[in-house]
């Protein structure tokens, strides 16, 4: 059986923890920056956590278990 491969789009997208949790960067960062307070810029920097209902699917399609 030939082996599983990789989807290209969501390794971009998504990083693995070293405990196993799966982080993507947070939505709303691309444009229209002028509208948004800085509060709310400074705190999408951050990555967040895949949740967990999408995890299993997410998981898969980078070929892990």
């Amino acid at each position: 059986m030939p082996k599983m491969k990789t989807h290209s789009g969501t390794k971009k997208r998504v990083k693995q923890t070293g405990s196993g949790k799966l982080m993507h960067e947070q939505v709303n960062k691309r444009h229209r920056l002028e509208v948004k307070t800085s509060k709310r810029s400074r705190k999408l920097r951050l990555d967040s956590p895949v949740s967990p209902a999408d995890s299993k699917n997410v998981k898969r399609l980078l070929g892990k278990r």
